[in-house]
């Protein structure tokens, strides 16, 4: 298995954060695969081409926040998928944890944003339906990570 994701559609035009995002869900993926220490997986994606064109603050709080919280983050996305972890492809399992910790730690960030970010990901580098297995169980964890925000937005 390979150590690098491809992506689906390189030539759409991109937000630096969005890019951000893209190269920390490559390096979440490469973490998941590797089990490599965040600083030499940061190393290696800083490398990359494109990555100039990133928003490298928002980079590196989403590799090392998500790499750091993993374990909180799976505790929190627990009992909302209808499968264990283990039995998620690498790639939606990388984007549920990124999700999950833009929904927990960026507040700034309206979730809808974070949950429509994440299911672009998943949509560009996962399977043919992973963007609605991520949607749905994204969207359950931000009405228990922001209940208010979650309720203003259904009024």
């Amino acid at each position: 298995m390979s150590n690098t994701i491809q992506h689906a559609n390189p030539n759409k035009n991109r937000t630096p954060r969005h890019r951000a995002r893209e190269f920390a869900l490559q390096g979440v993926y490469e973490w998941l695969l590797n089990n490599e220490a965040a600083g030499v997986i940061d190393a290696h994606i800083r490398e990359a081409h494109g990555f100039e064109k990133s928003d490298r603050e928002h980079f590196n709080a989403v590799l090392h926040g998500t790499i750091n919280q993993s374990v909180q983050l799976r505790e929190d996305l627990s009992g909302l998928t209808d499968r264990g972890i283990s039995e998620l492809s690498p790639i939606e399992h990388a984007v549920l944890l990124i999700g999950a910790y833009e929904l927990k730690n960026h507040v700034e960030i309206p979730y809808r944003v974070v949950i429509n970010e994440a299911v672009e990901l998943a949509k560009s580098f996962g399977g043919v339906d992973g963007h609605r297995y991520v949607n749905g169980v994204l969207d359950k964890l931000a009405a228990r990570l922001r209940p208010e925000e979650f309720a203003a937005s259904k009024q």
